[in-house]
């Protein structure tokens, strides 16, 4: 199965909540399904996002699920669409590489970031996700708070993540499960594929 077809599978299987088909919709008309998930680190390839988001979703679902107080449903949302920031967010452009066989320059074709939002990065999928489907306030934090550390609000010295952590376990699960998959489950390339 590509994995198109199996995001629209467990996308349809575990979202139910009212706006769900018309965010789906949505996102087939986007360049979510085609996108990468990175320029240069995890996933940086053609379909690379929704390959991660897949993978996202299964290690939390694999790692952290607990029937008794976790919900299938918010794991769906907040694994299959805590990036749904990259779509639309970036380009394929060239630059000029030396060969290192012949000495000649070579345009080859990369990833860019071409921003025409810059609403944040879980912020923004929130934002987005919103405007189809309302979030409960456990997936809302998971969503905006998923990239710990790594986010640049984080760094500043706001307390807004460790108090969304310490009241959202849900929270931590995704952060840890997007860390997991990025760093240790995923193909690392920056290869572009042709069609």
């Amino acid at each position: 199965m590509i994995f198109k077809e199996e995001f629209i599978e467990l996308y349809k299987n575990y979202i139910k909540r009212q706006g769900s088909q018309e965010l789906l919709n949505w996102l087939l008309n986007t360049d979510f399904f085609t996108a990468p998930a990175s320029t240069k680190y995890h996933c940086a390839c053609e379909g690379g996002l929704v390959q991660h988001s897949i993978s996202v979703y299964k290690t939390l679902r694999e790692r952290y699920f607990d029937a008794e107080v976790d919900s299938e449903e918010s794991f769906a949302i907040c694994g299959l669409l805590h990036d749904l920031c990259k779509t639309g967010f970036y380009k394929v452009s060239t630059r000029n590489v030396k060969n290192e066989v012949t000495g000649v320059w070579e345009k080859q074709p990369f990833y860019a970031i071409d921003d025409s939002f810059p609403y944040g990065h879980g912020e923004k999928s929130v934002f987005l996700i919103e405007r189809f489907m309302r979030l409960k306030p456990a997936e809302a934090m998971a969503i905006r708070w998923h990239m710990g550390g790594f986010d640049n609000s984080a760094k500043g010295g706001d307390f807004s993540i460790g108090l969304a952590y310490e009241k959202y376990p849900l929270a931590v699960k995704l952060h840890i499960s997007d860390i997991e998959s990025s760093y240790l489950r995923e193909k690392h390339t920056s290869a572009i594929t042709s069609k």
